[in-house]
């Protein structure tokens, strides 16, 4: 899969390590010549230019990725480079970053943009995550759909704790899609049975996120009273 990172920063570069790692062709572009730092991530593409400018865009061959990232610093920056891969060049995934969170409404498909992440949402959410068991945490929200990636941690004496995961009715328009337990990572099937602590992680819409935090949330004693 080939990647193109608006961005050479230390974000861009990170992303740019994992994304090698893990086998994809990966191109680098900043404005900024002191960010082409080619020794940092010599396995990458490097293109000193604008990402902001079509020029620059069609000298990446942006029509030929399957994934752009606007990762850089300045929101404005990144909401550009976007709408410019979605519009221009039909680039299938657009990853954004959001600096300020007072901005991650502009971060919509609009802009193009097919996935929003803001570092400080994504923070306060570790932190709601590690202290909480119960409660939605919300960790990502997808623009198409108007979709949410959303966790929450089975209290033990939930009334869903022994439930096969294909007996619970699921809210309408909400998916899970893993189950963390005991640090191993299982895909769930209608068979797997749902335990105290384990981390639930569902895409959701966001209209149906309360639904499903209570559905979840719900104590056994409380729905055997009812």
């Amino acid at each position: 899969m080939r990647v193109a990172i608006a961005g050479a920063g230390a974000v861009g570069r990170s992303i740019a390590g994992e994304l090698l790692e893990n086998g994809h062709e990966v191109l680098l572009v900043d404005k900024n010549p002191s960010a082409i730092s080619v020794e940092r991530v010599p396995q990458a593409e490097w293109l000193l230019a604008d990402a902001c400018e079509i020029t620059s865009l069609d000298e990446a061959a942006l029509q030929r990725c399957h994934v752009v990232i606007a990762a850089t610093g300045d929101d404005k920056v990144n909401l550009v480079v976007s709408l410019l891969a979605k519009t221009e060049y039909g680039v299938p995934r657009v990853v954004a970053r959001v600096n300020n969170p007072k901005n991650e409404w502009l971060f919509s498909e609009s802009w193009g943009v097919d996935v929003a992440v803001s570092t400080p949402r994504l923070m306060s959410a570790l932190v709601e995550e590690a202290v909480s068991v119960g409660d939605l945490v919300r960790l990502m929200r997808f623009s198409q759909g108007d979709a949410n990636l959303v966790e929450l941690t089975l209290p033990g004496d939930a009334e869903l704790v022994g439930t096969r995961v294909g007996d619970v009715s699921w809210p309408e328009d909400t998916a899970l899609v893993t189950i963390i337990r005991e640090g191993r990572v299982l895909v769930p099937s209608k068979d797997d049975t749902l335990e105290g602590g384990d981390e639930l992680l569902f895409v959701a819409a966001q209209d149906r996120e309360g639904q499903l935090e209570d559905l979840l949330s719900a104590e056994a004693d409380q729905q055997d009273g009812q």
